[in-house]
């Protein structure tokens, strides 16, 4: 009997875009059972590859806008429009991602978003209503400070001089805002973790040791120092926000500076892609990432997605580059496969992820029993 499947992974950090991570799964799917009926959906919650699926989703048209990366080297980025509905699509990491830099060549108190106000004026000038910008894969912990700059806020310090850099911040003393805060009618921030801009689980400490951060004291006093002069200057208060220290804390930068209001990126993508209405018409779900782990299971894209199965009692297989612990993963799973350690190697797996997810698949179809 034949099956409709529907491919719905994420990127594969460090090896494989959603796009090229759904191709792989289903050709190595159609190798065990060609009869079955594939629906390829790549997803994301907000990450690297926000602005190609979305924008595939609603129809809309690239663009191209000169700014600088997170290090303030001249770039080309790439956004997308939707002329109908006069909607922007704006994928942070096409301008301040982690990604696009060398490899440790630069730290994080050198970085900052100032290249997305290049962005922002672009997409206004075409006469955007509507922005949608996904903001994971940053390289910056700026708390949105250098996109505040870029689109006319002030920051003086105790004698009243201008602060150009985010660890500048701790000295804080004068904001001015500028004449425009609101840039849109409507700005969707999709987010993809939940996390306040401060604290043990802000920004600073849970993301900032994976772009080179170690500075803890000075990065957290800079923050602190923003949030605080913001709330009782300026009665804007979102610190505290879920998502908030997204991206290095870009996700209190949009909400603080140009009214952006922080959903969750898997949330705002099921809406778009008519999830739920896919799934009413799906046998099975086939979904994966890098690492179907603890965070997973906590919320990121992949686990919600399981969780819209359950819900729906659509059986749902995960693969990945490592499953740490398969029997936790069935609580939202029907099956997990894992490329590592049984399947084959790390090495090999990086090598060739394409190939290598491909034969997973064609194993997890033979494996399947409806």
């Amino acid at each position: 009997m034949s099956l409709r499947i529907l491919i719905a992974p994420d990127k594969f950090k460090g090896s494989l875009t959603a796009h090229a991570a759904a191709d792989a799964m289903a050709r190595g799917w159609r190798a065990a059972r060609p009869a079955d009926s594939l629906t390829l959906l790549p997803m994301s919650d907000g990450g690297d590859g926000f602005g190609e699926i979305v924008s595939a989703a609603l129809g809309a048209e690239p663009q191209t806008v000169k700014t600088v990366d997170a290090a303030h080297r001249p770039i080309e980025a790439t956004w997308w429009w939707h002329a109908a509905t006069r909607t922007a699509i704006i994928e942070a990491a096409r301008v301040n991602g982690l990604a696009q830099l060398p490899r440790g060549k630069y730290h994080p108190f050198e970085l900052d978003t100032s290249g997305l106000g290049a962005v922002f004026k672009a997409a206004r000038d075409l006469g955007t209503r509507r922005a949608l910008i996904g903001i994971g894969g940053s390289a910056t912990n700026d708390g949105g400070f250098g996109l505040a700059r870029a689109l006319g806020w002030q920051f003086g310090n105790t004698h009243d001089e201008d602060i150009s850099r985010w660890t500048g911040l701790h000295d804080l003393s004068v904001i001015r805002p500028p004449e425009v805060t609101r840039w849109f009618d409507e700005l969707s921030v999709a987010v993809d973790v939940q996390n306040p801009l401060l604290g043990p689980t802000g920004c600073s400490r849970i993301y900032g040791p994976q772009k080179g951060l170690k500075e803890f004291d000075l990065a957290e006093r800079s923050l602190e120092r923003l949030a605080r002069l913001m709330k009782q200057e300026l009665h804007i208060d979102c610190a505290s926000t879920p998502g908030a220290g997204a991206a290095g804390g870009l996700g209190y930068g949009l909400c603080a500076f140009t009214g952006g209001k922080l959903e969750p990126g898997f949330a705002l993508f099921a809406g778009l892609t008519g999830l739920d209405e896919k799934l009413r018409n799906t046998d099975l779900v086939l979904t994966g990432e890098g690492s179907i782990d603890a965070s997973t299971l906590m919320g990121k894209g992949v686990g919600e997605l399981a969780d819209h199965c359950l819900a729906r009692k659509v059986p749902c297989i995960g693969l990945a580059g490592v499953v740490p612990d398969a029997t936790q993963a069935r609580a939202k799973f029907a099956a997990t496969h894992a490329l590592t350690p049984e399947f084959t190697t790390v090495e090999q797996a990086m090598s060739e992820p394409a190939v290598w997810l491909e034969r997973l698949a064609t194993s997890a179809a033979s494996e399947w029993r409806e």
